[in-house]
């Protein structure tokens, strides 16, 4: 915004007055038809008899005056002409804009008070002649922002472009609008946009800049745009513009992602034919992508031609070199190049630190792993989550999680902060590994310091105690997510309804049940036969039998192997006759016998007529 002198303050009205003259002479072009579809259309010539500020077809005139006065603030007069506000549409803004191009910041006041201070969507044309106006007054950042904006407005693409190609007839414009446009598209994530903006560019005849092509390559290749990568760089030069080592550093890259490395030596011929000698950024890009295709003699020859022509590795260099060496099970190469780095003086980072140590750790090599950790301290290099994770993951594969837990210990001594993720991590391994109390003891050490597990390691941690029968501890487990208000899951009633059934605690387990259905968990097939099969162990089968008709009733779950499950119970105590009864009244519930059943009858009938000739016998030899 001007800011409005303190000591002239004019009214809207002596404005008016002192421009009468200009008002006025220009009447009879103010007899015009707006017919603008935002605007409501005026062409009756009795509003010249209306002040001017009432007279909607002098509202260009009006607001273009104001501007040209620095003392005004557009905002102070608003009120004063708000009647005929309402007739200001798109093209009376784009009139005012047109006439205020050669001020650019008149221009950029007046269109940020027609978005902030009236609240009126721009039109795509209104953006277009404003963003020609800043660009042709070098105003470059301000022309992007409002550019990667109307972007943004969600317009058809090609109304952008026509537009801007439109009011060049009507606007000083600035070619390199153009090359703003693809900028603003790749900035925005927008590549393929910005290809399209460059073909199109190339077919008006409009030769953009290297820049503006180099950050197009730099975009397509991020996308993995291969061919497009291409193209644009054949068309840079069918179409004369100069490459520049950022070209060939991008296409370099681009080599390497195409996996076609054979083409790498033509293409360095190609750059130095050109009068550009590969920098470090362009060795540095083909080493790491040779280290990367597993092409280490080729990567090396590379280094050795780098140094031979004086560009010095760096640690870039180094580290790609140490990653493809320890990717092949050359670890002892890759630490003896480690050395020769630090010997040139080229200090070790966090990324050559844990390059080496992950390859020892793939080794097996966990000595040197923690040799390495305490290297590292001793310079200064603090071990960060990327090193800690690899090296419990060593300790883990090597099925030394016992070590693990206590080199957090001592790393947390050196004051190294353990991600809690990793916390996580080492309890689900300890889980797995079968060692659900070293997990619980680690789980107490560590909770001390504010360490809350995530609800999936509780989960594993419940599951582990329960697999070895630990009922107890699994409750008090379970007792703490209830109290930190973790919402428990399925799986976690079901490992611990198991468990207590197999430890024949099943009364126990069926109140779990009833807390889990309080909670709307519905319980499944797995916990339904626990509950009955635990019954049926502890011979409790009137229990059972509640349970069976219980989960038909409330869940409709007629399960086959629980119900044979009671048969079974029935059968093996010879009480045949009561199978019978209770048999009758869950075919009505709609349990179907099958084959197993039938066996089970068969047998117990078997025994029951053995136990009818035992009784018999006796009575006879009483006799």
């Amino acid at each position: 915004m001007i800011p409005r002198p303190s000591n002239s303050i004019y009214s809207l009205s002596h404005l008016i007055l002192t421009k009468n003259s200009f008002f006025f002479s220009s009447s009879s072009s103010s007899l015009i038809t707006l017919h603008d579809s935002e605007s409501k259309p005026i062409s009756s010539p009795f509003y010249n008899l209306l002040p001017p500020t009432q007279n909607p077809n002098n509202i260009v005139n009006l607001i273009s005056s104001i501007l040209k006065q620095k003392s005004f603030h557009l905002s102070l007069f608003q009120n004063e002409i708000k009647e005929i506000l309402p007739h200001m549409g798109s093209h009376e803004i784009s009139r005012v804009l047109l006439r205020c191009q050669s001020d650019y910041s008149s221009a950029l006041t007046f269109f940020n008070w027609v978005k902030n201070d009236l609240n009126i969507t721009h039109s795509v044309q209104n953006y277009c002649i404003i963003v020609h106006i800043l660009a042709w007054s070098q105003v470059f950042s301000q022309a992007m922002k409002l550019l990667s904006e109307l972007i943004q407005l969600n317009v058809p693409d090609e109304d952008i472009y026509k537009n801007l190609i439109g009011f060049t007839e009507d606007c000083n414009w600035n070619p390199v609008i153009f090359d703003m446009l693809i900028k603003a598209y790749v900035k925005l994530g927008m590549v393929d946009k910005g290809l399209e903006t460059f073909r199109n560019n190339v077919e008006a005849c409009f030769v953009p800049n290297v820049v503006a092509c180099n950050c197009l390559l730099s975009g397509l290749s991020k996308f993995n745009y291969i061919d497009a990568c291409w193209e644009v760089y054949e068309e840079m030069g069918r179409l004369g513009i100069h490459r520049n080592v950022y070209t060939f550093n991008i296409m370099t890259h681009v080599l390497c992602r195409d996996g076609d490395t054979d083409k790498v030596n033509g293409f360095l011929e190609k750059m130095e034919e050109e009068g550009f000698e590969p920098d470090l950024v362009t060795y540095n890009t083909l080493i790491n992508g040779y280290c990367r295709k597993r092409r280490l003699e080729d990567a090396f020859y590379l280094y050795k031609i780098m140094c031979i022509r004086g560009v010095v590795p760096n640690l870039i260099s180094y580290s790609a070199l140490m990653n493809g060496l320890c990717k092949e099970g050359k670890i002892k190469e890759a630490h003896q190049l480690f050395n020769q780095m630090a010997q040139k003086g080229i200090d070790p980072d966090i990324v050559s630190y844990n390059t080496l140590v992950s390859g020892y750790c793939k080794e097996g090599k966990m000595q040197m792993c923690r040799s390495l950790l305490h290297e590292m301290i001793g310079i200064g290099i603090r071990p960060d989550s990327v090193t800690c994770r690899i090296v419990f993951q060593g300790y883990a594969k090597e099925g030394k999680l016992l070590s693990a837990l206590n080199l957090v210990a001592e790393l947390q001594r050196f004051g190294i902060k353990i991600p809690e993720n990793l916390y996580d991590y080492l309890l689900v391994a300890l889980c797995k590994e079968g060692r659900p109390f070293a997990a619980q003891s680690f789980l107490i050490r560590i909770s001390q310091d504010g360490y809350v597990p995530e609800m999936s390691t509780y989960v594993e941690l419940v599951e582990s105690l329960c697999r070895f029968n630990n009922a107890d501890e699994a409750l008090i487990l379970k007792s703490e997510m209830t109290k930190k208000s973790m919402k428990l899951n399925l799986t976690t009633y079901k490992a611990i309804i198991s468990c207590l059934c197999r430890v024949r605690r099943t009364s126990e387990a069926e109140g779990s049940l009833e807390e889990m259905v309080r909670l709307d968990i519905l319980p499944d097939l797995e916990i339904k036969r626990a509950l009955i099969n635990g019954y049926c162990e502890e011979n409790d089968v009137e229990k059972a039998v509640l349970l069976l008709k219980y989960f038909a009733k409330e869940f409709q779950v007629y399960d086959t192997v629980s119900y044979n499950a009671i048969v079974k119970v029935f059968c093996e105590g010879g009480n045949v006759a009561e199978l019978m009864e209770l048999q009758d009244e869950l075919i009505k519930i709609g349990f179907v016998p099958n084959s197993l059943t039938c066996k089970y009858v068969i047998r117990g009938l078997q025994k029951d007529m053995e136990l009818d000739d035992d009784i018999l016998d006796r009575d006879m030899l009483e006799v």
